[in-house]
């Protein structure tokens, strides 16, 4: 009897991009439970591509995503930058409580144990003294707060972040990778960061892409297993560990 464990989500063999141009090549990938994924890779290079594709914002030329049975509660997720007209009259509770539109639907009222939810998590997070504040009177840093809140608020079983601290607070980015470490006990985490010698820290495993997609096991990774993987990735170190960057990914598969 095969008792290894089961994908949440799996990427094979995927084509994908944008107006008939191929961004993403023959991409191959498993999510499992507890994963935390940290995406690299040069700018250009498909990453955002593929978080789209695996949340399924766009379809791909070829290829199969294997999703679960119940796909409800499936992803939270963190954009590079939650745009939206900050005179729109919406208020922080409101904003963490739309991460359960999915789930409750566009016009159903959320209820009292809604609401208490995400005054927990607000408060979690620091922002327990904002809950009735206008959402365009935060900073960049007390947004992503409220945004994080949001993303978890349904409980999902994988959490995407895109650049996840780029428009944080100094504070809060010290406090926001523990965060995430503490999250990951729960869900699976696939986070696309340029912070490299950071998340190396946290992270469990690495994919580099470049059109295409190399995955490490590993957070740890020599000079020689980078060049094995043709990652373009100037210079990276975690704790005392360093690695190279390479400057170009070669066209071959692993």
């Amino acid at each position: 009897m095969n008792n290894s464990p089961k994908p949440i989500l799996e990427l094979k063999n995927i084509d994908a991009g944008y107006d008939r141009q191929t961004v993403l090549h023959g991409v191959n990938l498993a999510i499992y439970d507890h994963d935390f994924i940290g995406i690299i890779g040069p700018n250009g290079g498909g990453k955002t591509t593929l978080l789209k594709v695996i949340l399924g914002l766009l379809k791909p030329f070829s290829g199969e995503i294997i999703y679960p049975a119940c796909r409800q509660n499936l992803f939270g997720y963190l954009p590079q930058n939650s745009r939206f007209d900050q005179r729109f009259p919406i208020d922080v509770t409101e904003v963490v409580l739309s991460g359960l539109m999915s789930e409750k639907g566009l016009y159903r009222s959320y209820t009292r144990s809604d609401k208490q939810k995400a005054w927990e998590l607000l408060e979690k997070y620091g922002m327990g003294a904002y809950k009735k504040t206008p959402i365009g009177d935060l900073s960049g840093g007390q947004m992503q707060r409220v945004f994080l809140c949001r993303a978890i608020i349904s409980s999902p079983r994988i959490l995407i972040l895109d650049e996840p601290t780029t428009y944080v607070d100094s504070n809060f980015e010290k406090e926001f990778y523990p965060i995430l470490e503490e999250l990951n006990k729960t869900l699976s985490i696939v986070m696309v960061s340029h912070d490299l010698g950071t998340i190396c820290s946290y992270v469990k495993s690495i994919a580099c892409v470049n059109r295409e997609l190399h995955y490490h096991h590993s957070n740890l990774i020599t000079p020689e297993q980078l060049q094995s993987y043709h990652c373009p990735i100037e210079l990276i170190t975690h704790g005392r560990v360093p690695h190279r960057v390479l400057k170009d990914h070669e066209s071959s598969h692993l």
